[in-house]
């Protein structure tokens, strides 16, 4: 007959702190610490084949002064971005972490995120957008930042850019969790479509969160010439268990979008897990990443 003594219980608790000692050194000090660039090749339905194998490199949820996220990783990851040699680089907002105990504070000033964030380099540009943690700090501070190292930010507005003949149009969108009245996305993008002087091609829309995707898709898309979306926020869950999955997911959509590349709602998606880590400075299974995406037309 099994009997529970002492000795056994705390040789139980032993055995268990052991199993979890590993993981708990991996994910809050070795993943966390790494950066890696990652490819996708993705096929994207209606995309004009003149533009096969455009690259696009995505940078999302850098959090600066976050665990690990120094002056020189952001310089690193400047490097890197600048090294895949693409046309066109997207960065996808929360450049910024609040200090823990005054969320007032970030943890790395402003200014000296922007400062190791400038030189990255695109044939056809750099673009960007703010997200919900920037927000905290004042859009227009954000945007000041970006715009002075040479970045165009997108808030309800559009760009046009070619290659090889053919034009694209991008359009980028305020955080969610700024903006609130979710049913304007559709108006946004129009009045952003419209100001533009061309009015050909086809179309990229990007946001920080990809919690509006509802809003830009089925009876609510602006454009049939919508074909593709880039997002970040969820951070991919920051940590993902095997046959579980992510326990937790920044988005109203839960896992379905967390990470990656999707072919759903009439358009290809593509959702960065991002650099840097919020409210649990951990990452398992899920590294920092810089995304590049090697686009080409479905048929």
């Amino acid at each position: 007959m099994f009997k529970l003594t002492r000795k056994k219980i705390l040789l139980g608790i032993s055995l268990v702190g052991l199993a979890i000692f590993p993981f708990v050194i991996w994910s809050f000090l070795i993943e966390p610490n790494q950066l890696f660039v990652v490819n996708y090749p993705i096929k994207v339905n209606g995309w004009s084949p003149k533009l096969n194998n455009f690259k696009i490199v995505a940078i999302a949820d850098i959090h600066g002064g976050a665990n690990f996220i120094t002056e020189e990783k952001i310089r690193e990851i400047v490097s890197l971005a600048n090294a895949q040699d693409p046309d066109l680089i997207i960065l996808l907002g929360d450049y910024v972490s609040r200090q823990t105990f005054d969320k007032t504070k970030t943890r790395m000033p402003i200014e000296t995120v922007f400062e190791n964030l400038k030189g990255l380099k695109a044939k056809l540009g750099v673009f960007a957008c703010v997200g919900n943690h920037d927000n905290n700090f004042g859009n227009e501070l954000i945007r000041k930042g970006l715009e002075n190292i040479g970045y165009k930010v997108l808030e309800s507005e559009a760009d046009s850019v070619e290659k090889n003949g053919e034009k694209l149009r991008l359009v980028g969108l305020p955080d969610t969790l700024r903006n609130g009245d979710y049913l304007s996305y559709r108006n946004r993008i129009n009045n952003a479509l419209d100001s533009l002087e061309n009015k050909e091609g086809k179309i990229i829309l990007f946001s920080h969160n990809p919690d509006l995707l509802w809003t830009i898709t089925g009876r609510y898309k602006a454009s049939e010439d919508v074909v593709l979306f880039l997002g970040g926020h969820t951070h991919g869950g920051q940590i993902n268990l095997p046959i579980i999955g992510p326990p937790f997911v920044s988005s109203v959509y839960g896992s379905k979008y967390a990470k990656g590349y999707f072919q759903d709602l009439g358009i290809g998606i593509f959702v960065s897990s991002g650099i840097g880590t919020s409210v649990i400075p951990a990452r398992f299974r899920v590294p920092p990443e810089i995304s590049v995406l090697e686009i080409s037309a479905e048929n």
